[in-house]
């Protein structure tokens, strides 16, 4: 429709947040854009300039929404090339609990998770007490509108739901109390790490400052897990001219190559042209040639390649050594997480709890190690042991897996790794997940054009 109201919305991805949206506002009429964008949950981070920052990490879906209501009242409302992609993008939640709901589905879920997370932030419901219930956080509090029902929390982030209602605060309490009396703690629970990242992008800013850094001619050293993710392809060809005791064999479609110990113990797939968040990379360990798994992990797309490298270089002793002398069946206990973890608290990682287990933070909060005491009661759950860079933990820039016999040993050198290892970064390409506007910004896809927005699959 031809636009009516002298307004124009030009919708961004956030110059540092990898999921977030901004929203630029010009012309006469730009108020009227901005209440509309403020009724569906935008911040106003500066002026002429929202943000729309959720624990979901749906913003692009929603962006998408917001233009096409936009443009139905007559705004004129432009998406960037690199927002579409985002909004074109397919993505599943990882370990999702509920996984007989559709994409929809689980929309709608995180969408009432929102809901309970904006109603908290806005003062809208008050949090009377918290708990930790051995999985994950609970919580009692208080609607304070009129007739505002007290209510029962089970979750975190975009998984938490309303579980149960009671006509008053102090039979909330009270049941509150009843079940969780040892564990009871007073007012909200702490921020969780994607919280506090909702809370930093709606922070405010000048938006000339989100252009990129101006060229540099030399690639800088980071920390290894900042690196580059380089030529992975390349990465492979190197390991197996310099091992002659690993074969190499490809699939009949040629997307895949496996190296194989001459034990037929020690197996690497490489999967090519693979999404950076898509795994790329599978190794299984055998006690013989012909029996089960002992151990397996994974690494995604962008792993950085000196991470790679080094975990090429471990697998190529294991497999001429005795494979860490890893016994099938042995439960993983204190001293091993201990063992792995040292480096990293020597390192001065920060060691926390959260409803996912124990979890290794690095000191500029861009790494984490983190290990799952219940997926370590089976011997095959590829998510005993993860290892990821990123702002932000569920959808990180990389990630490594490992299986629950994965040996200490591996591990710790993939901590010693993480915690004292360096990397280049190349000066053309932008920081992992660190997203900044060029300095002149690409043309824009008028929204009118993209059609509906397309949901994605983590």
């Amino acid at each position: 429709m031809t636009p009516t109201i002298d307004a124009h919305v030009r919708l961004d991805t956030h110059p540092t947040h990898p999921s977030a949206v901004t929203a630029v506002l010009t012309g006469t009429q730009a108020r009227v854009a901005s209440m509309a964008l403020e009724a569906a949950g935008w911040s106003v981070a500066a002026t002429g300039v929202l943000v729309l920052a959720r624990i979901d990490h749906e913003e692009p879906y929603w962006a998408a929404d917001a233009a096409r209501h936009l443009t139905a009242e007559g705004i004129t409302v432009e998406i960037t090339p690199r927002l579409q992609e985002a909004i074109d993008e397919e993505w599943t939640w990882p370990n999702y609990p509920m996984p007989w709901c559709t994409r929809s589905e689980i929309r709608e879920v995180s969408d009432e998770a929102q809901k309970i997370h904006d109603a908290i932030r806005n003062g809208h419901l008050l949090i009377h007490a918290h708990a930790h219930d051995g999985h994950t956080t609970v919580a009692v509090g208080t609607y304070l509108h009129p007739g505002g029902k007290s209510v029962y929390l089970h979750g975190e982030d975009h998984l938490r739901q309303i579980a149960d209602t009671f006509d008053s605060p102090a039979k909330a309490l009270v049941a509150f109390e009843k079940a969780h009396a040892a564990e009871m703690r007073p007012g909200p629970a702490p921020l969780t790490d994607i919280e506090r990242a909702a809370i930093a992008a709606r922070s405010v800013f000048d938006v000339t400052t989100a252009k990129s850094e101006p060229s540099r001619s030399e690639p800088e050293t980071v920390p290894i897990y900042l690196a580059d993710a380089g030529d992975h392809d390349a990465l492979l060809d190197g390991f197996l001219d310099a091992h002659g005791e690993f074969g190499k064999w490809r699939t009949w479609s040629d997307d895949t190559t496996h190296a194989i110990h001459e034990s037929q113990t020690l197996r690497i797939e490489r999967v090519h042209d693979t999404h950076g968040r898509e795994t790329a990379w599978t190794v299984a360990a055998y006690e013989t040639p012909v029996s089960d798994r002992m151990w397996h992990l994974t690494a995604t797309g962008a792993t950085p390649a000196p991470v790679l490298q080094d975990l090429l270089d471990l697998l190529s002793r294991s497999a001429a050594g005795d494979g860490w002398g890893i016994r099938v069946g042995v439960p993983v206990d204190a001293k091993m997480v201990t063992a792995a973890t040292q480096p990293l608290a020597d390192a001065g990682w920060t060691h926390t709890l959260n409803g996912h287990g124990i979890r290794w933070t690095s000191p500029n909060g861009e790494a984490r190690l983190e290990f799952d005491p219940l997926a370590a009661l089976h011997s095959q759950s590829p998510g005993t042991w993860t290892i990821w860079a990123g702002t932000d933990p569920v959808r990180p820039t990389w990630t490594i897996t490992a299986s629950t016999h994965t040996p200490s040993a591996l591990v710790a050198a993939l901590s010693e790794n993480l915690a004292h290892g360096t990397g280049v970064r190349s000066a053309q390409t932008p920081g992992h997940e660190r997203k900044r506007a060029p300095d002149i910004a690409p043309p824009a896809v008028p929204v009118t054009a993209t059609g509906p927005a397309a949901s994605r699959t983590r």
